[in-house]
């Protein structure tokens, strides 16, 4: 006859959490790896819980199928009792009373249950977890796949926006500059279409100079009139350019702000110089020992307001500079400058000089560049006028983070100079840095 149990399958859920199957087979288990060890049992319990899965398993007592036992087996003929005495107790309430049973026999059993609850809950938010960073990595990569399609598109866009620049200024210019090179070099066609390219070139980098001042001025304007805004505006400089062409017709040219040399100054002086290359290191410290050991001249304090220019002229037996350097916790700006004259020495010079005299030099040879507004955007080939000997830009002045790593570089040598590496702190009002360099060419 079925004995009704103590607690309905709705109440078990409610205080267990989980459903009864799941409860009977985590009994099972922990009654075959715990009883003996977590806890005992009396032998009238262990028949009974025994009695209780055998009622689950297999259904009520039946002689026919499950047998006799032996005269002899007392402990299968109490098994056989319990079990007989179930009747015909249904499957549901087996498991209830299996559950229990135990939980009455052993606490610890409810403990164990609630790990197991736990270890599912943790599962299921791990496999949650994973799902929501899998869909924000797709989104992650979707963004940055849209960015990069936009950047891309910018670029070309940019790039169409030079060429039509340049193609409009040369329609208007062409006429011009042909008439001056055939001043300079006639009877000498390859020659002057040399020179026309030339001076193209830098009256497009002169005109490209003179809209980036303008988009400077305007945005320092805006930036007045309102005081909150501390963000810069982006500089569409070629599209300002455009504008500006198509709202005239001719551009005023005067020869005299274009190269005027004689034939073997222009071969010497107006050179194509090719493009620097520049990587960092991680390996600061040991670069800065190594300096140290070498000797302190190479440690050089840089005050504040001060730019620091080395001077390196290129050597005989030599075909490319390389150049090595860092700081002590905070950045500089740097650059690079090529100036075409003959060295008398072939030692490394150092010059210092500070913000005023900085100024002063720009007045005459607009040689530095703003480093607060990241340096020239013009050519790396620009040539730079005045009455002091030619100098093109290899590199222009940009704050670098070389507090971090170790920034190096080379360029191969143009010709015939001394390479004017500049340090630049004449930004910062109150810190000094310390600023390890090194110096040398190959051949």
């Amino acid at each position: 006859m079925e004995k009704p149990c103590s607690v309905t399958t709705s109440e078990l859920l409610e205080k267990w959490g989980c459903d009864l199957e799941t409860l009977h087979k985590l009994g099972l288990k922990f009654l075959k790896d715990k009883e003996g060890k977590a806890f005992h049992l009396g032998y009238d319990q262990k028949c009974k819980l025994l009695a209780f899965a055998q009622q689950v398993s297999h259904g009520p007592f039946n002689p026919d199928l499950h047998g006799n036992v032996g005269v002899l087996d007392v402990i299968g003929k109490d098994r056989k009792i319990a079990w007989q005495k179930l009747g015909d107790m249904s499957r549901e309430t087996a498991m209830l009373s299996f559950v229990e049973t135990l939980n009455s026999a052993c606490p610890l059993f409810h403990a164990c249950v609630e790990a197991h609850k736990k270890e599912i809950e943790m599962k299921a938010e791990k496999v949650k977890s994973d799902l929501e960073f899998q869909m924000r990595e797709q989104e992650r990569l979707k963004i940055e796949a849209e960015e990069e399609a936009k950047k891309q598109a910018q670029m070309k866009e940019q790039e169409e926006k030079r060429k039509q620049i340049k193609e409009a200024l040369n329609l208007q210019t062409y006429d011009q500059f042909k008439t001056y090179a055939e001043q300079q070099y006639p009877e000498n066609p390859d020659q002057q279409a040399i020179l026309i390219r030339q001076l193209q070139e830098q009256h497009y980098i002169q005109y490209m100079q003179q809209i980036y001042q303008q988009q400077i001025l305007s945005q320092n304007f805006t930036k007045a009139e309102d005081s909150e805004f501390s963000q810069e505006l982006p500089l569409d400089v070629e599209a300002a350019a455009l504008n500006a062409l198509a709202s005239i017709q001719n551009i005023p040219l005067e020869p005299d702000n274009f190269s005027e040399a004689s034939a073997n100054d222009e071969e010497e002086f107006v050179a194509d110089i090719v493009a620097a290359s520049m990587w960092t290191r991680k390996d600061i410290r040991e670069f800065k020992d190594s300096v140290y050991k070498e000797g302190k001249d190479s440690i050089i304090k840089v005050g504040h307001g001060e730019t620091v220019t080395v001077r390196v002229p290129t050597h005989e037996d030599g075909s490319c500079l390389f150049w090595e350097f860092a700081t002590d916790n905070y950045d500089i700006g740097f650059g690079l400058f090529f100036e075409w004259t003959k060295s008398p020495t072939e030692q490394v010079s150092v010059h210092i000089s500070d913000s005023e005299d900085e100024d002063d030099e720009d007045d005459e040879n607009v040689l530095e560049d703003d480093v607060e507004q990241g340096g020239n955007n013009s050519s790396h080939s620009a040539l730079i006028e005045s009455n002091r000997p030619p100098i093109s830009i290899v590199i222009p002045v940009y704050r670098r983070d070389c507090q971090e790593e170790v920034y190096a570089g080379s360029h191969t040598y143009p010709g015939q100079g001394v390479y004017l590496l500049k340090f630049d702190n004449s930004y910062s009002l109150w810190r000094s840095k310390t600023l390890y360099y090194r110096v040398y060419y190959t051949r």
